[in-house]
């Protein structure tokens, strides 16, 4: 089936809408012509990757876990003190999405290493 623009516009016009706009366009950096060699080079570059308490922390919804997360890296000995009380008054004044948007499910697999 082959269409020519009007024929998408009559048929899918929030589809041509879309493609028309400048929203939610991707630059493509480089193509693979190897799906084996791609899927190694991506996942290489988070493989080694250590999340931090920012990171935990932007999985939270409320103040209250994160609280929670700061806690317990703290007593695990992975916070200073310092560092744990300054992330609690940034939490405490700024809130939870102070440290960042949320991070989803399947954050790190759908945008690699951040």
């Amino acid at each position: 089936m082959e269409l020519n623009k009007e024929s998408l516009k009559r048929m899918f016009p929030n589809l041509a809408e879309e493609m028309a706009s400048e929203e939610n366009k991707v630059d493509v950096g480089s193509v693979r012509t190897d799906n084996q060699t791609g899927e190694r080079a991506s996942s290489e570059k988070s493989a080694h990757y250590m999340p931090d308490v920012i990171d935990f922390i932007r999985r939270c919804d409320t103040c209250e876990q994160a609280d929670e997360i700061i806690a317990f890296l703290e007593k695990k000995g992975e916070l200073q003190k310092a560092y744990a009380q300054r992330l609690r008054r940034q939490l405490r004044t700024k809130g939870v999405r102070s440290f960042g948007p949320k991070k989803e499910h399947d954050y790190y697999l759908k945008h690699g290493q951040q």
